[in-house]
């Protein structure tokens, strides 16, 4: 990783902090929660090596990104969030007009809506583990988690500023960070309040220690309150967004989410993504194997990273798992990448010959 550049670059009233790898098209990264630009770091030497761009931000609130209002919330909504990431562009890629944008967790959110707001920013996406979901006019999101599981789900206990944060004080940064990357089940998360996690959890098997140690240095630096307050923006998320109900996502796009990811069993979300919910309100995300379509990968290893090809997005099977019940990042033994992407090779040129073009 030692040829990864880091930057600090001035944005929206912060001082962003930017790691990047290769020369090409730009490839944009955005990560979740709990964590950072470093969730991406073997996706960005892959893609480096092949042509690409590779940016990875840390968001705001997260790692050496500074200059967020921590104690204010109402700093940290989607429109924020999606404007930070368009004034970086501005910044760093001010010639480019499109890039192409992989998000995961809170970061497939922020990409679904900044297709949604500037799609005249975006060539194509791939999102991992969160769907997107049209706004409901009838129910505020927390009060719909609130229904549906009750008070001790994690979203619901994460919306008093200060609550959670003093929870995770007693429990410790490394518990916190282990416990949530080794979280396997695929039912709802719930934190009942003064009880923890319940557990301890061994290292997840695809992280390394030094690589917990990273997370752990840059979350004991910054404490947790910037990442919990994206869910604590979900209320004025809802209230904001209103001029987008029933708007359609309209750029190209490939979702991915696993097989135990605990998003992947909220009630309803398996008919919405497989009964044409999701294709409706992405209307050129339909089917696979076609420019400006989505293909589903549920397998629990090797599922997808992504190769971008011709300004598309071609299916790939490696780079991710989701062991732990999330989707997670990996680099497989190098003879087995090599074989896998023989076979994406050969999938794009198939692709080509069936009269489709670039």
């Amino acid at each position: 990783m030692e040829n990864i550049e880091h930057k600090i670059i001035p944005v929206n009233g912060l001082k962003m902090h930017v790691a990047e790898l290769g020369k090409g098209p730009l490839v944009l990264f955005i990560h979740g929660f709990p964590e950072l630009w470093y969730s991406w770091r073997h996706q960005m030497v892959f893609l480096a090596a092949h042509g690409y761009r590779a940016v990875a931000p840390d968001m705001r609130g997260y790692g050496d990104t500074t200059g967020a209002p921590l104690d204010d919330p109402s700093k940290f909504t989607v429109l924020h969030l999606v404007g930070d990431l368009i004034l970086l562009l501005d910044a760093i890629a001010p010639g480019e007009e499109k890039v192409f944008v992989v998000g995961h967790d809170w970061g497939a959110l922020i990409a679904w809506h900044l297709c949604l707001y500037r799609p005249d920013r975006v060539k194509a996406l791939v999102n991992l583990s969160v769907a997107f979901y049209p706004r409901n006019p009838e129910v505020n999101p927390v009060e719909m988690f609130r229904g549906l599981y009750g008070d001790d789900h994690y979203i619901c206990r994460f919306q008093e500023p200060g609550d959670i944060e003093s929870e995770f004080a007693n429990v410790g940064v490394k518990e916190v960070v282990k416990n949530i990357f080794a979280f396997r089940t695929p039912g709802p998360f719930y934190f009942p309040k003064g009880k923890g996690f319940g557990y301890s959890a061994e290292r997840a098997p695809w992280l390394t220690e030094e690589d917990l140690d990273y997370y752990v240095s840059k979350f004991e630096q910054t404490g947790f309150t910037g990442g919990v307050n994206y869910y604590r923006s979900f209320g004025l998320n809802w209230e904001l967004t209103a001029p987008w109900s029933g708007a359609q996502v309209k750029v190209p796009a490939k979702f991915i989410i696993g097989e135990f990811d605990l998003t992947y069993h909220v009630p309803g979300t398996k008919d919405y993504i497989h009964k044409g919910g999701f294709q409706k309100f992405c209307a050129v995300v339909a089917g696979s194997r076609s420019a400006g379509r989505m293909y589903f990968q549920l397998k629990s290893v090797y599922n997808i990273i992504s190769e971008i090809h011709m300004g598309i997005i071609v299916p790939a099977k490696y780079g991710l798992t989701s062991e732990g019940g999330a989707l997670r990042f990996f680099i497989p033994p190098e003879k087995q990448m090599a074989q896998h992407l023989r076979a994406e090779r050969l999938h794009a040129d198939q692709w080509k010959t069936e009269g489709n073009s670039s």
